[in-house]
């Protein structure tokens, strides 16, 4: 578990590069389409405070192609800048594990409830761009 919405919180689990890692992480013969899914599927469990360029270009395009939202760019700009319960949070990488700052991530190793090292060092492994 990298994040949690219900009951007590506990994220975000995502950087921006991780987010757009995991959207363009498909299966074979996947298509443009399911990325933007993706992206917005996993979109909650975003928090970066290190908002990259492409961004809003990738969020609008997502919500204009897969949603019938009638103004994305408001939706757009709305969810860039509040990015889900947890906010937006600094992320930092020490020899390749990435981690979080703030005070309910998983992935901050000095909360009481993070993962393990090594459950660290894998999921940055997996969600590396």
């Amino acid at each position: 578990m990298l994040a949690r919405d219900e009951g007590h919180f506990k994220g975000p689990a995502l950087s921006w590069p991780e987010l757009f890692s995991a959207a363009d992480n498909g299966l074979p013969g996947g298509s443009t389409a399911d990325s933007r899914r993706r992206l917005l599927l996993l979109l909650p469990a975003l928090g970066d405070d290190s908002i990259p360029d492409s961004a809003r270009h990738r969020l609008m395009a997502a919500l204009s192609a897969v949603t019938a939202v009638e103004a994305p760019e408001e939706l757009d700009v709305a969810l860039v800048e509040g990015q889900g319960a947890g906010g937006a949070s600094r992320w930092t990488s020490k020899n390749g594990v990435r981690v979080d700052d703030g005070a309910f991530p998983y992935r901050n190793p000095s909360n009481g409830f993070a993962r393990t090292p090594e459950d660290l060092a894998r999921v940055s492994a997996a969600l590396t761009p």
